[in-house]
C-alpha cells in the first residue's frame, strides 16, 4: 500500500513532463504496467465570463424590429394629430357653404310668398312649379269634411325669425285644420289649410263662430305633398289623425282634387283657425355648427402643439 501511494505521488510530480496520453488521459505505472487516469481541469474564469455575456446579450435582430415598430407608431400618431385640425377646418367650411345655401333658399321662399297673388291654375304640371307661390280663389268651405294634421305648433313669422335654429319655436301645440273648398269660378274642389287651432278648439263645435258659410275670396300659398320623415307616425285615416301632408290621400278621402293651399293670415275669421301657417323660415342651425367646429379646431390645434 505504501508503494502504491509513492507511485501516485510520482505521477503527480511527473504529470505533464511525460505528456498526456490518448484522449487527454494521464499515464502512471504500477509494477511495471502503465495505466491512464483522466485529469480534471478547471476552465479559465475568463472563458465562463465570456459565455455568460453571450447568453445575456440581446438578439440584435429582435431589437431592430421593436425599434422600427415604435418609430412607425410615433409617425402614425403625428399624422393623426395633424389630420384632426384639417378635418375640422373642412367641416367648418362646409357648414359655412351650407348656411349660405339655406339663407338663399329662405330668401327665395319669402320672395315667392310676397309676390302678387295670381289666379289658381288648374294645370297640375304648372302647379308643381308654383310651390310657395301666392294664388287667389273664390268659393266656399265644406266644414263637414275637416281633416286634422297634428301635432302642430302655431307659426308666428316674427317668432320664427327670432327663434330660428332652436328646437322648438312655440310651446303652444294643436292642429292644422284642412277643409275642402269648392272653387265656384273653376268648378273644382281643392284642399285648404285654414290654419292653426289649439287642442281645446279641435272640435268644430267649440268654434262655430269661425265656421264661415258664405262665399268668400281666399288667398293662399301653393303647397305640394310631403313624404313621411323618419320617426313620424303613419297617418291614421280612420281616426282622422294626419301627421304629414299626404295630398293624394287627403284628396281621395274628401273627394277633392289633389291641390293644396295654405290660407294666408288675412283669411283668418274671428273664432276660427289662425291662417298664415306656411313655415317659410327654415330651421337654420349652421351658424351653431360653424362655431362648434371652429372651437373644436382651435382646441385640437392647441392640443397637437
Amino acid at each position: 500500500m505504501a508503494a502504491l501511494l509513492r507511485l501516485l505521488g510520482d505521477v503527480a510530480l511527473r504529470g505533464f513532463s511525460r505528456g498526456v496520453g490518448a484522449k487527454g488521459q494521464l499515464p502512471y505505472h504500477v509494477d511495471g504496467r502503465t495505466f491512464f487516469a483522466c485529469a480534471r481541469f478547471k476552465a479559465p474564469s475568463g472563458l465562463l465570463h465570456q459565455q455568460k455575456e453571450i447568453r445575456q446579450r440581446p438578439r440584435s435582430s429582435g431589437g431592430s424590429t421593436a425599434a422600427a415598430s415604435q418609430s412607425g407608431e410615433d409617425t402614425a400618431l403625428k399624422w393623426g394629430l395633424l389630420l384632426i385640425p384639417v378635418a375640422t377646418f373642412c367641416l367648418g367650411t362646409w357648414q359655412i357653404q351650407r348656411r349660405k345655401w339655406k339663407l338663399k333658399l329662405i330668401a327665395d321662399l319669402e320672395a315667392r310668398v310676397a309676390t302678387e297673388p295670381m289666379p289658381l291654375p288648374v294645370d297640375f304640371l304648372t302647379l308643381k312649379e308654383l310651390e310657395y307661390r301666392s294664388v287667389k280663389v273664390r268659393g266656399y268651405f265644406d266644414h263637414t269634411k275637416e281633416l286634422y294634421v297634428l301635432p302642430r305648433s302655431r307659426v308666428n313669422p316674427e317668432k320664427e325669425s327670432r327663434n330660428a335654429g332652436q328646437l322648438m319655436s312655440s310651446p303652444e301645440t294643436g292642429a292644422n285644420v284642412i277643409t275642402p273648398f269648392y272653387c265656384t269660378d273653376l268648378g273644382i274642389t281643392i284642399l285648404v289649410n285654414r290654419g292653426f287651432v289649439s287642442r281645446k278648439k279641435l272640435n268644430p263645435e267649440t268654434r262655430l263662430k269661425g265656421q264661415i258659410q258664405e262665399e268668400i275670396e281666399l288667398t293662399g300659398v301653393v303647397r305640394l305633398g310631403e313624404t313621411r320623415k323618419p320617426f313620424v307616425p303613419e297617418n291614421n285615416i280612420e281616426k282622422n289623425r294626419w301627421h304629414y301632408r299626404d295630398v293624394d290621400a287627403m284628396a281621395r278621402v274628401t273627394g277633392a282634387e289633389p291641390i293644396f293651399l295654405d290660407a294666408d293670415f288675412k283669411s283668418t275669421a274671428p273664432g276660427g283657425p289662425i291662417g298664415g301657417q306656411t313655415r317659410v323660415t327654415l330651421r337654420n342651425e349652421h351658424m351653431q355648427y360653424i362655431i362648434t367646429w371652429c372651437q373644436y379646431e382651435t382646441h385640437s390645434a392647441s392640443g397637437s402643439n
